[in-house]
C-alpha cells in the first residue's frame, strides 16, 4: 500500500507450482513475466482482450488460459498472486483493491508504490536463482543482478556447490591459451572444482586464481620430454571423483580437437562416473584469426581442414591422406606439426601442390608471446628452424596467408 512504500520489501520466495496465478493485460510486461511464471508451474489464467503475439502463443500452446476480455470484478477469486500491467489506470485500480480484499499478492506494472508485492530482477546459473530489489530503481537491480549472475557464470564469483551430488568430472576445453578465451561455463566450473588435472597448453594462468585447497596436478604432456601417461590421467580422474570430489580436466583449446577427450570420457563412463564436457574454442580457428588469418574467405577458400602433424607424411603410423590434401583448393591448418612441417611441405609439394603455396606458422597464438612466421611450401623448413619456431604453433597453409594487411611476408 501508497502508506507503507517507505519500508523496505520483505524477500521472499513463492512456490506456484499448481496455484492459481491472474495476469490481468497481455502486452510487453505479460510477455517478460509470463515466461516464468509458465518455468514455475503456476496455473495462469490471463484476462486481456488482446494480447501480443508472443502471448498469444503461449495461449494457442496450452501453456497459459487466455480468456479475451477486459477485467471483470471477481477475476482474482481462487488466485494465489496477480501481475496488474494493462494500460487502463481504472482497471487496474479495480482489480488491485479485489486482490487487497481477499489478501492476494499482487504486483502492478503501472504503480508500484500501490503494490503489495514487487517484482525483483532475476537471474538463474546453474540452479541458483539471483533476485534483486532496490526499491523503486529497476534499472539499479538489474546492473546488480546482472554483476551477481555475471560473477557466478565466469567463475569468479563463487557460489558453494551441492556437497550431495554424486562425484563428476567436467572435461573443460580452455582455449587457445588467453585465459578470457575459456567459455563462462568453462571457468565457473573451474571456480567450483577441488582437483584440477591440467594440460601444458591449458590457460595455465587460470590456475594462479584457484583458491589455495585447490589440488592441481600437472598432466603436461611435453612433447619428446617427460609426459604423464594417458592411463595415469584416466586414473587419476576417477580416483579423485570417488573421493567425492569435483574435478576438472582442464585441456587446451578444444578436448575432442587431437586433445583424447573421449578416451578420458570413454574411462569415466567404464567407471560409472558423469562426465561433462565443455566445449572450448580450437586453436585451428582462433590462432589464425588472432594473426589476422581467416581460414575461409569468399572468393580465396570455400574449405578449411585440419589435421595433425605429430607424425610424418612416410610414417607408418599416419592416417593423414596427403595426396588428397594436396589436391585441396581450400585452407590446410597442421597441428603439432612444428618439427614435421619440412617432411609435410615436401609431401605436399611431391602430390602436386605449388611450392609457392604460402605458408604461415603463428606460435603461442592468442597470448602475450603470440608471433607469426610467414613462408611458402618450398621455404617452410627451413624457414622454420632459422627463426627458431617452437611448439605450440598452428600452421597455415593456402592462398587465405596473403588475406588481409602484411604481416612481414616474404
Amino acid at each position: 500500500m501508497a502508506e507503507h512504500a517507505e519500508y523496505p520489501a520483505y524477500p521472499v520466495g513463492l512456490r506456484l507450482s499448481g496455484r492459481r496465478v491472474v495476469v490481468v493485460g497481455g502486452g510487453q510486461v505479460a510477455q517478460r513475466r509470463l515466461p516464468a511464471l509458465i518455468a514455475a508451474g503456476a496455473d495462469i489464467l490471463l484476462v486481456s482482450p488482446s494480447a501480443t503475439p508472443s502471448v498469444e502463443a503461449m495461449a494457442s500452446a496450452g501453456e497459459i488460459i487466455w480468456e479475451r476480455r477486459a477485467y471483470a470484478d471477481g477475476d482474482l477469486a481462487g488466485a494465489w498472486y496477480v501481475l496488474i500491467a494493462t494500460g487502463d489506470t481504472a482497471a487496474n485500480e479495480q482489480a488491485s483493491s479485489e486482490a487487497e480484499r481477499h489478501r492476494i499478492w499482487c504486483v502492478r506494472s503501472d504503480d508500484a508504490a500501490a503494490a503489495t508485492a514487487w517484482t525483483p530482477a532475476t537471474g538463474r546459473s546453474e540452479g541458483v536463482t539471483v533476485a534483486v530489489l532496490t526499491g523503486h530503481d529497476p534499472r539499479r537491480s538489474a546492473a546488480v543482478r546482472d554483476a551477481v549472475v555475471e560473477g557466478l557464470r565466469d567463475g569468479t564469483l563463487a557460489a558453494p556447490r551441492d556437497r550431495d551430488r554424486a562425484p563428476s568430472v567436467a572435461l573443460v576445453g580452455g582455449g587457445p591459451g588467453d585465459p578470457d578465451l575459456i567459455t563462462v561455463r568453462g571457468r565457473r566450473l573451474l571456480a567450483e572444482a577441488d582437483v584440477v588435472i591440467a594440460d601444458r597448453l591449458g590457460p595455465r594462468d587460470l590456475l594462479d586464481e584457484l583458491p589455495p585447497h585447490v589440488e592441481v596436478i600437472d598432466a603436461a604432456k611435453i612433447p619428446y620430454g617427460r609426459f604423464m601417461a594417458q592411463e595415469a590421467i584416466n586414473n587419476a580422474l576417477i580416483e579423485h571423483a570417488r573421493a567425492g570430489k569435483t574435478v576438472v580436466r582442464l585441456k587446451g583449446g578444444d578436448p575432442f580437437v587431437f586433445g583424447r577427450g573421449m578416451e578420458e570420457a570413454e574411462a569415466l563412463a567404464a567407471a560409472g562416473i558423469a562426465c561433462t564436457v565443455v566445449p572450448g574454442i580450437s586453436s585451428s580457428i582462433s590462432v589464425p584469426g588472432a594473426a589476422g588469418i581467416p581460414v575461409t574467405h569468399r572468393g580465396v577458400a570455400h574449405e578449411f581442414t585440419v589435421v595433425s602433424g605429430h607424425v610424418a607424411p612416410d610414417d607408418e603410423r599416419s592416417l593423414v591422406d596427403w595426396a588428397a590434401l594436396a589436391a585441396l583448393r581450400g585452407t590446410l591448418v597442421v597441428l603439432m606439426g612444428v618439427d614435421k612441417i619440412g617432411a609435410i611441405a615436401a609431401a605436399l609439394i611431391a602430390h602436386g601442390k605449388s611450392q609457392e603455396t604460402p605458408v604461415a606458422l603463428v606460435q603461442e597464438g592468442t597470448t602475450a608471446a603470440q608471433r607469426r612466421v610467414d613462408a611458402t611450401l618450398a621455404t617452410v623448413g627451413e624457414k622454420a628452424r632459422s627463426e627458431g619456431v617452437r611448439p605450440p604453433a598452428v600452421i597455415v597453409i593456402g592462398p587465405v596467408v596473403r588475406v588481409g594487411p602484411p604481416h612481414g611476408r616474404p
